[in-house]
């Protein structure tokens, strides 16, 4: 879908910042599924958290981001932004348990062919309740994915570190000439 655009990249490099501001704009905005199974998964005491079990985990990131998928074709909208997709928990469960989840759920399910993505950036980089993972893994998950959108016919376009009013400035802009 040419109006469904992915913002992904690495854990704590402002992603959901710029989205913040995209929102502000007037954007429709997805927030991301994985933060959304761990504040529900927390809340109901289940077991489906990325330090618990992370199979089951992602298996529910991308029901949920099938469904969001979904709902985004109902909407008018001229653009829709992904705060991650289902290629990032495909690429992920793939990596983990060497099903073929990435190209096949990748190719059902597309997306705008300008992926950008948020390159590690330590000095932002905060751990949470909800992020408890290290700057290590958050570096794993970028290589991860700046492997896994080009495999699927996806151009990457990194994210500069700079401001969430510039990088939302920068994605309208690159946005224009992909």
């Amino acid at each position: 879908m040419n109006h469904f655009i992915i913002i992904s990249g690495c854990s704590g490099g402002g992603k959901s910042t710029l989205l913040a501001e995209l929102g502000r704009r007037g954007h429709i905005v997805v927030e991301e599924p994985g933060r959304r199974i761990v504040q529900e998964e927390t809340r109901t005491g289940g077991h489906a958290l990325p330090w618990i079990d992370i199979a089951a985990f992602l298996r529910r990131v991308i029901t949920a981001a099938l469904e969001d998928h979904a709902n985004a074709l109902r909407s008018n909208a001229p653009r829709v932004f992904f705060d991650r997709s289902l290629i990032d928990a495909a690429a992920a469960l793939q990596a983990l348990t060497g099903e073929p989840t990435l190209k096949t759920l990748g190719q059902a399910h597309r997306y705008h062919p300008c992926v950008f993505l948020a390159p590690p950036w330590p000095e932002i980089y905060v751990q949470d309740k909800e992020r408890r993972h290290g700057m290590d893994a958050a570096l794993a998950e970028f290589e991860r994915l700046q492997h896994a959108y080009p495999v699927l016919g996806y151009t990457i376009s990194v994210l500069p570190k700079i401001g969430a009013a510039e990088r939302a400035d920068f994605v309208l802009e690159t946005l224009e000439s992909c």
